[in-house]
């Protein structure tokens, strides 16, 4: 997608905002694994997660070639929506951001406190992003999908700080959602010429990359009953699918109780908090561990954002309802 140069441009936006995040080795989680484990703590980023990045690009973007447009609007279940409504109002934009019902209350009181007028409509993430693209052309708004190149360059400066860093990665487990992760994992591991393979992670109860990817065309499921919110997807992105179905070694299922297992462990082991998708890819390794056992293998910490009530759950030893 990006030349190595494309992403070192990017790079330099992003770090006048969001500091480079840091990659760290935690013995627990090898003893844990039996792997050499490597975790990217995108947690540690302003909202909390790795999509700020692509705030920072996407509006720079925008301003820059569409330097009349009053703001923009766009879908979320939390993350993508504080990213956005950061950078927009930061530049004097207006942040319309649509989330559906029973959507996380303490990501949607993040997201009205970064300035986003919040919307609710619809019972999920599909729902309410159909209605914020109706919304944009009646108001006169940018859209922000939820898969767009400069997102996608934003997000893959993360991948490029973690893989520059650690040439001797052999697999790096990461989250999909709509696919800016994954998408921008590969752009930066093509462009840097590594070797790591990239292995994308999904909810069993939210499976519609998987399903695409073994299909070789977009599957929609009936549903996306998760409490991993950030990968509570059922309509795959064509352009997405077409990146990650060709450069993800594999697409890994795990199951919630198994991600509640790993934010545990991240508790135990490193006293970081781990939303739902950001555990997904310690729940992979897991999974995987007998294949994993004596390798060098990072991990993607996307995002903390878990609210208190689930975390309470989960370090009771349940698993939160979706």
């Amino acid at each position: 997608m990006f030349s190595l140069d494309e992403l070192e441009a990017a790079a330099e936006p992003v770090h006048r905002q969001v500091p480079a995040s840091p990659q760290l080795r935690w013995p627990l989680l090898d003893e844990a694994t039996g792997a050499r484990v490597i975790v990217k703590h995108e947690n540690h980023n302003p909202t909390g997660a790795f999509k700020v990045r692509g705030g920072v690009t996407f509006v720079e973007w925008l301003r820059r070639t569409h330097p009349d447009s009053p703001g923009i609007v766009t879908a979320t279940r939390g993350n993508h929506g504080q990213s956005q409504a950061r950078a927009a109002v930061a530049a004097g934009l207006r942040a319309v951001v649509y989330v559906p019902e029973g959507n996380s209350p303490e990501k949607n009181a993040a997201m009205r406190a970064w300035g986003a007028d919040l919307r609710v409509h619809g019972t999920d993430f599909d729902t309410a992003r159909e209605e914020a693209f109706r919304v944009a052309e009646a108001e006169g708004l940018t859209i922000v999908p939820p898969f767009h190149r400069e997102l996608v360059r934003g997000v893959a400066t993360y991948a490029w700080e973690l893989l520059s860093a650690e040439p001797g990665i052999e697999t790096l487990y990461v989250p999909i959602g709509c696919g800016s992760g994954i998408c921008g994992c590969i752009a930066a591991r093509d462009a840097l010429g590594h070797r790591a393979e990239i292995v994308g992670v999904v909810s069993e109860n939210a499976a519609c990359a998987q399903l695409s990817v073994a299909a070789g065309r977009p599957v929609e499921t009936n549903s996306a009953a998760t409490f991993a919110d950030g990968m509570a997807v059922r309509v795959p992105v064509p352009e997405a699918l077409a990146i990650y179905g060709r450069g993800a070694a594999r697409i890994v299922d795990v199951s919630d109780g198994l991600i509640a297992e790993a934010v545990r462990l991240y508790w135990t082991a490193t006293h970081n908090a781990a939303e739902g998708a950001g555990a997904a890819p310690l729940a992979a390794l897991l999974k995987e561990r007998e294949a994993m056992a004596g390798r060098e293998v990072a991990v993607i910490l996307c995002g903390g954002n878990i609210d208190a009530d689930r975390m309470a759950t989960v370090l009771t030893g349940g698993t939160p309802a979706p």
